[in-house]
């Protein structure tokens, strides 16, 4: 507030908007632009999206990443299961002829494995036996799968009464040994092939997976999911494929594998009992099966070349199947 001329009070008032725009648009003095642009040339005035910021993810090296997998073991499988099935390619003895010249000779620069005590060499017989032997451990695991995994999720979606019913009767078959429940098992079907022992071996060995499948369904049934399906009007071998064993598929992988190496076993020791294959069809089993004449006759390389290779092709798979257990337990649970 000051005084005006006449001694009243002067008001001060604000700038009407036409004043302030005429004010902007007057033009501005020579010398004050050019402080103005000598300062625009001085500073770089920069804002958001001045410089996109990129995220870049260290990937880990070769080694880094193969840290922790089986990979010597998945190797010398590769290398034995490949051997398997392109042997013609590099066997230089026919598998199935008798050499009755070079009877039970030692490994030598014809013979790299010797020969048996029919005369036939061990190291052809190696390559072309490990078919059927692989074929066997892999037919039987699927079948014992397919049998334990349709067993545990019936059993698991049923009622209390019918579960219970059928787990009992999983436990009293469990309660038997394996060997002695495959052994009654052949003996009642009569002379065995690559097909039939294989179901045998496989019908005789889903018991264990059948009860960790029934576990995980049992924990799964109550889900959202799987609730909303059955409200939906959905069979269970939808169910079933859709959202039971998609949810616990990880948690069997290492059963499943582990009954590979299981049925390659097993073949082998009915072989060498005497109840598993005919002595013309080719398998490392087969060869263990003359042992005791081996030991007779002091040929130890018809008992040490195919007893390593099944216990080498064991242990890979093994390896292979505890790297999954490993992996499956680091995860998180769905449920």
């Amino acid at each position: 507030m000051s005084t005006g001329v006449s001694g009243g009070p002067e008001i001060s008032r604000e700038p009407t908007r036409s004043e302030s725009s005429e004010s902007l648009n007057e033009p501005c003095p020579p010398e004050l632009s050019m402080v103005k642009k000598e300062q625009v040339d001085a500073f770089t005035v920069v804002g958001a999206g001045y410089k996109s910021h990129e995220i870049r993810v260290k990937r880990p090296g070769l080694l880094r990443s193969l840290y922790g997998k089986p990979v010597f073991s998945i190797m010398i499988l590769s290398v034995i299961v490949l051997g398997c099935l392109f042997s013609e390619s590099f066997i230089n003895h026919d598998p199935t002829q008798f050499y009755l010249a070079h009877l039970s000779e030692p490994p030598n620069g014809e013979f790299f494995f010797g020969t048996d005590s029919l005369g036939r060499d061990i190291y052809s017989i190696i390559w072309r036996g490990g078919r059927i032997s692989i074929f066997v451990g892999l037919f039987s695991a699927c079948v014992a799968t397919l049998v334990g995994v349709t067993y545990g999720c019936v059993a698991g979606m049923a009622s209390k009464v019918v579960d219970d019913g059928m787990m009992r009767a999983v436990e009293m078959m469990q309660s038997i040994p394996f060997l002695l429940t495959v052994l009654l098992i052949v003996s009642i079907t009569g002379k065995q092939n690559i097909a039939s022992i294989s179901l045998v071996i496989g019908g005789a060995s889903w018991f264990g997976l059948a009860r960790i499948v029934r576990g995980e369904v049992r924990q799964i049934r109550g889900s959202e999911y799987v609730l909303a399906a059955r409200c939906m009007g959905a069979n269970f071998p939808h169910i079933m494929r859709k959202h039971l064993i998609p949810n616990f598929v990880s948690a069997i992988m290492f059963v499943v594998i582990s009954s590979v190496s299981l049925s390659m076993s097993m073949e082998s020791t009915l072989s060498f009992l005497g109840f598993g294959l005919p002595p013309d069809v080719l398998s490392w089993g087969g060869m263990l099966a003359l042992a005791d004449r081996a030991l007779l006759l002091n040929t130890w390389w018809v008992i040490v070349v195919p007893g390593l290779f099944l216990v080498v092709t064991l242990l890979c798979v093994t390896g292979v199947g505890n790297h999954f257990r490993r992996e499956t337990n680091k995860r998180p649970s769905n449920l």
